[in-house]
């Protein structure tokens, strides 16, 4: 016999905006392999004595190599286990699921994908930021902070910064906080204004939000002052300006966002 894994999406934080479909996945789990960034409130929803195992990661250490988590599927699923693998975001996001999934298929094991609302989405609307808008944004483009190879291993920041300096896109960074300073340098170097709208959002979407708003060219100096430490969500561009007008969340029924800000 052989059991299914369930690659699922836990949202950027606030345990409310786990989907529906999500719940179900981990209120019927008989084995849990989760990640880091999966809020507390909802790994209280796993029924008691379900098995967990944390598979978290961060830029510098992780608790299991791909690979392992890899196996780790592969062999709870062998005891015909109905498996959740739990994932911050969206599973295919820079979650891995795609790697996972492809490794699950090679190994004839049942799967399926149940996405989830990403960091992205989730951090700028609590951020008060529309990744587009008329007249500001045509487009939104993701790319991640630093670059890993299949071996874990860190290599150097090569990306078509050209491309990426079109004033019309709003530009997501993950994990892009040890990077921050090159990536702004990069960015202006090749046309993106100094002056463009930039933010910082740490543990977006929860009650620890902490939200910088300033400019491309000194957002790197503003997070250094606050200290701020991973999770961290940056997006840069003209959109970023609405945030004032937009921030809702310390004006609404959750506690007030911690924020530390710099004019534009």
């Amino acid at each position: 016999m052989v059991g299914k894994v369930s690659l699922v999406g836990a949202g950027p934080g606030d345990p409310e905006l786990l989907t529906v479909k999500a719940l179900r996945a981990i209120e019927n789990a008989q084995a849990v392999v989760y990640d880091r960034l999966v809020a507390d409130a909802i790994l209280e929803l796993i029924p008691a004595g379900v098995p967990r195992f944390f598979a978290g990661k961060s830029c510098k250490q992780r608790a299991m190599t791909q690979e392992e988590i890899n196996t780790l599927l592969i062999t709870l699923a062998g005891k015909d286990l109905r498996v959740v693998r739990l994932k911050g975001g969206d599973p295919f996001l820079f979650g891995r699921g795609g790697e996972e999934g492809l490794e699950l298929a090679k190994n004839n094991i049942p799967f399926d994908i149940i996405p989830g609302i990403t960091s992205a989405q989730g951090c700028g609307a609590y951020a008060g930021i529309p990744l587009t808008h008329r007249g500001l944004a045509t487009g939104v483009r993701f790319f991640t902070g630093h670059r890993m190879n299949s071996e874990d291993a860190e290599e150097p920041l090569e990306l078509d910064w050209k491309s990426m300096s079109d004033p019309d896109t709003t530009l997501v960074v993950y994990m892009g906080l040890a990077n921050l300073g090159t990536i702004a340098e990069k960015l202006i170097e090749h046309g993106l204004p100094a002056n463009t709208p930039a933010a910082a959002i740490r543990q977006g979407t929860t009650d620890e939000q902490i939200l910088i708003i300033s400019t491309l060219n000194k957002l790197a100096d503003e997070v250094a002052k606050a200290k701020l430490e991973p999770p961290v969500l940056v997006i840069i561009g003209k959109v970023v300006s609405l945030s004032k007008k937009l921030q809702w969340v310390k004006r609404g029924g959750k506690k007030p966002a911690k924020s530390a800000t710099s004019d534009c």
